[in-house]
C-alpha cells in the first residue's frame, strides 16, 4: 500500500466517524430534554458534519478519482464505511447519548490535538479548526456526566447503564494497523497508544468525580476498519442517503 492509498483510508476513518456521529446527534432535533439542550445537540451535530465535509472533500482529492465529499457520503454502501462502531450505535435515552458522546468526544479531543501537528498541512489545518469545536463538545458532555452521574438515583443508574452498554466499543478506537504504522512513520498520523493513555486518564477522572464506575466488561467489539458494522449502520445510511440517491445530481 502506498502513502496516498493509506492516507485515503485514514481520511475515511476520520470523516466517516464524524459524519455518522453527526447524523446520530441530528436525530435529537425536536426531542431534547429541554429547549437549550435540543439546540446544543444540533449545533454539535452540525460541527461534526462540517468536520466530515472538510475531511471527505480532502479524501476525494487524495483518492484522485474525481469523487466529491457528497459522492463519498451518499454513494458508498455500508461495507465501504470506516466509521468507528461506537458512532453508529442508537441514541437510546439522553443518558446513553451523553455516555456515548463523552467517550467519543474525549477520544476526538486528544486525537485532534495530535493531528494539529501532522506534517500533512491540510490535515493539520482541519484539525486546528475542529479542535476548537471539540473542546466545547467535551466540556459540554463532561458537565452532563457530572449532572447525571451525581444527580438523582435514576439519572445515575441510566448513565451507568449507558456506559456499561457502550464500553465494549472503546478498545476499537485505539487499534492500529499497517495504515497507522505507515502514516506514523511519515509524521502524518499520531501514535494511538499516546491517545489511549490520555483518554484513559481523563475518562477515569471524570467517571470517578461523577460517582460512576468503570465498566468491567472484557468483551471487545471491532470490525469497522474492515467494513464490518452493526445492523444499525445500514438503517442509518438508508435514511441519510435516500434523497441524494432518489434525486441524483439535484442541487438546491
Amino acid at each position: 500500500m502506498d502513502i496516498q492509498q493509506a492516507k485515503f483510508q485514514y481520511l475515511l476513518r476520520l470523516g466517516d466517524s464524524s459524519l455518522i456521529i453527526g447524523h446520530r446527534l441530528s436525530e435529537w432535533c425536536g426531542h431534547g430534554p429541554i429547549l437549550e439542550e435540543d439546540i446544543a445537540l444540533i449545533n454539535i451535530a452540525l460541527d461534526f458534519v462540517g468536520n466530515a465535509t472538510s475531511i471527505l472533500a480532502y479524501a476525494g482529492k487524495v483518492e484522485g478519482k474525481g469523487r466529491s465529499e457528497d459522492d463519498l457520503a451518499y454513494l458508498r454502501d455500508e461495507r465501504e464505511y470506516r466509521n468507528l462502531l461506537i458512532t453508529e450505535q442508537l441514541n437510546g435515552d439522553f443518558a446513553t447519548t451523553i455516555a456515548r458522546q463523552f467517550i467519543f468526544d474525549t477520544y476526538m479531543y486528544f486525537l485532534y490535538e495530535e493531528l494539529k501537528n501532522s506534517k500533512d498541512e491540510t490535515i493539520a489545518a482541519i484539525a486546528q479548526k475542529s479542535h476548537k469545536e471539540i473542546t466545547y463538545h467535551l466540556r459540554h458532555t463532561t458537565q452532563w456526566m457530572f449532572r447525571l452521574g451525581d444527580g438523582t438515583t435514576e439519572s445515575h443508574e441510566r448513565l451507568q447503564n449507558g456506559l456499561n452498554d457502550l464500553w465494549m466499543f472503546t478498545s476499537e478506537m485505539f487499534e492500529m494497523d499497517e495504515i497507522d504504522a505507515l502514516l506514523i512513520s511519515e509524521g502524518i498520523a499520531p501514535d494511538l497508544s499516546i491517545i489511549k493513555a490520555n483518554w484513559e486518564k481523563r475518562v477515569n477522572e471524570v467517571i470517578a468525580e461523577a460517582t460512576l464506575q468503570i465498566p468491567t466488561t472484557l468483551f471487545k467489539q471491532k470490525g469497522s476498519r474492515e467494513g464490518k458494522h452493526s445492523e444499525h449502520l445500514g438503517f442509518l445510511l438508508a435514511e441519510m442517503q435516500y434523497v441524494h440517491r432518489a434525486f441524483p445530481n439535484a442541487t438546491w
